[in-house]
C-alpha cells in the first residue's frame, strides 16, 4: 500500500472545505446523483471518496454504493460519518489505489469526484479509461469538479486564481500535481462517453464547479 498522503489533510478536510467553498463542493458532488440519472437499487462506485458525503447521499436515496480510497485517514473520517446516521445503509469500503479494483462491468454509476485534479495530465485518459471499464455498457461516468475557465477575463481571471489557491494547498499538503485546470468534457469525449448532463454550481456568483455526466456506449 502506497504512503498515505492524506494524513495531514484529512483531519481539516471538511473545515477548510467549508472556508474555501462554503456549502457548494458537496452540492456540485451531489448534482447527478437523483432520477434520471440514479436511481434505487443501482450499484454506484466512488472512486477517491475522501470525506464521502455524497456517497451517503446516494446510499440513503436507496444506491448500493462502492466506496474506494488510497487514504485510510479519509476513509476514517467517512466510517464516523456513516456511523453518525445512524443508519443500515449498503455501503461497501475498499482500502485501496482504484487501478487495484478490478470489477469491470459491475457499476451502473462510477464516479469522480474532485478525483482527476490529484493526477499529472498525462495520466487522466489511462484513469478515464479505468473508470469506464468499471461501469456497465450504458452506465455512466461522473466528473465534478473545478469549472474550466470560460466566460469573460474577469470570470476567467477568478477561476483561474480560485483554482490554483486550491491545488497550491493541495500541492503542500499531498504533494498533488500542480496543473492548470482540467478539460474534462474534453477527455470523456474522447475516451468515447457520449455527454448527458452538465450542471453547474455557483460560488460568489460564479459557476466555480461543474458535474459533468457521461455514458459508456461500448
Amino acid at each position: 500500500m502506497a504512503k498515505d498522503k492524506y494524513w495531514l489533510m484529512g483531519p481539516v478536510y471538511d473545515a477548510l472545505s467549508w472556508v474555501f467553498a462554503g456549502n457548494s463542493i458537496y452540492k456540485c458532488k451531489c448534482s447527478m446523483l437523483d432520477a434520471p440519472w440514479l436511481k434505487p437499487g443501482d450499484k454506484v462506485l466512488f472512486a477517491g471518496v475522501g470525506h464521502g458525503k455524497e456517497a451517503i447521499y446516494a446510499a440513503e436515496r436507496g444506491a448500493r454504493v462502492t466506496v474506494v480510497d488510497l487514504s485510510e485517514a479519509m476513509l476514517n473520517k467517512f466510517r464516523k460519518a456513516v456511523e453518525k446516521t445512524g443508519k443500515n445503509l449498503d455501503i461497501r469500503i475498499i482500502h485501496a489505489d482504484i487501478f487495484k479494483v478490478e470489477e469491470f462491468g459491475e457499476y451502473d454509476m462510477v464516479t469522480g469526484n474532485f478525483f482527476f485534479n490529484l493526477f499529472p495530465r498525462e495520466m487522466i485518459p489511462e484513469v478515464l479509461e479505468h473508470l469506464k471499464k468499471l461501469a456497465r455498457k450504458d452506465g455512466y461516468i461522473v466528473i465534478s469538479d473545478f469549472a474550466y475557465p470560460q466566460g469573460n477575463p474577469l470570470a476567467k481571471l477568478f477561476k483561474n486564481a480560485y483554482w490554483y489557491t486550491a491545488i497550491l494547498i493541495f500541492w503542500a499538503t499531498t504533494g498533488a500535481a500542480i496543473h492548470p485546470v482540467y478539460d474534462y468534457q474534453h477527455y470523456m469525449e474522447q475516451a468515447g462517453l457520449k455527454m448527458r448532463d452538465l450542471k453547474h454550481t455557483p460560488f460568489l456568483g460564479i459557476d466555480a464547479y461543474t458535474s459533468m455526466l457521461g455514458q459508456r456506449l461500448t
